[in-house]
């Protein structure tokens, strides 16, 4: 498979966050990571990518109806989650779907995840998605696309999260922190009742900690993880 020069950092871009997501146990044998590429196209790991195996040959350029703009392989079936957010979403420039530990076990007994922790309150309102489904249809994405809204985060009911945000840096963090709050959530409550941000503190740690140098911290650490591992 042949990169085009505007993509190919993309794609390694995007394998490193799976590779990234896969360590840290965000994503499993599934999950899928993509970014925009243009209005009606976008870059996504295939379906039949091994996740802790994934590099850039398995991240295939799509367009909106899942069909394989570069002769590579399939798109994941369940590619409508970001074809539909990409539609209805402009300023979205990358989507992943997580199959997150933590989080997903609030989303599988009816609980919330909230911002316990200063990190969280970069995830904004944390949508719910009722249905236990596969998105594996347009209608489905479409679906979920509304219920995301203008949020960047929705929890599918024993499923797994979306994010939706500017760009693949932004994706991957949120994820780290959506997973990393409800972890400590979790902890918490065993010793008591966890203490959730109010408004203005959550409107204040945004502005503090919603900049381009310290969310790299969050890219660099787990990469720098990655490599270790790697080298061992």
């Amino acid at each position: 498979m042949q990169n085009h020069p505007n993509t190919a950092g993309t794609r390694q871009r995007i394998a490193d966050a799976l590779a990234m997501m896969e360590a840290a146990g965000i994503i499993d044998f599934n999950g899928h990571f993509s970014a925009r590429t243009g209005a009606d196209r976008f870059l996504i790991n295939s379906g039949a990518s091994v996740r802790s195996a994934i590099s850039a040959a398995d991240i295939v350029e799509v367009d909106l109806d899942g069909q394989p703009l570069d002769g590579g392989a399939r798109p994941p079936m369940e590619f409508h989650i970001h074809a539909s957010i990409y539609r209805r979403r402009p300023d979205v420039g990358a989507v992943a779907h997580t199959h997150p530990l933590w989080s997903t076990l609030f989303s599988s007994v009816g609980r919330r995840v909230e911002p316990v922790t200063m990190q969280a309150a970069l995830l904004g309102e944390i949508r719910e998605f009722p249905k236990t489904a596969s998105i594996n249809t347009r209608e489905l994405g479409d679906e979920l696309a509304d219920c995301l809204g203008n949020a960047r985060v929705a929890m599918l009911k024993s499923h797994g999260a979306v994010v939706a945000a500017e760009g693949v840096l932004e994706v991957f963090v949120l994820a780290c922190y959506l997973e990393e709050t409800a972890h400590r959530q979790y902890l918490a409550s065993q010793l008591g009742a966890p203490q959730v941000l109010d408004a203005a503190q959550r409107e204040k740690i945004r502005g503090n900690l919603w900049k381009p140098h310290l969310l790299q911290k969050v890219w660099d650490y787990h990469h720098a993880k990655l490599q270790g591992d790697a080298g061992r």
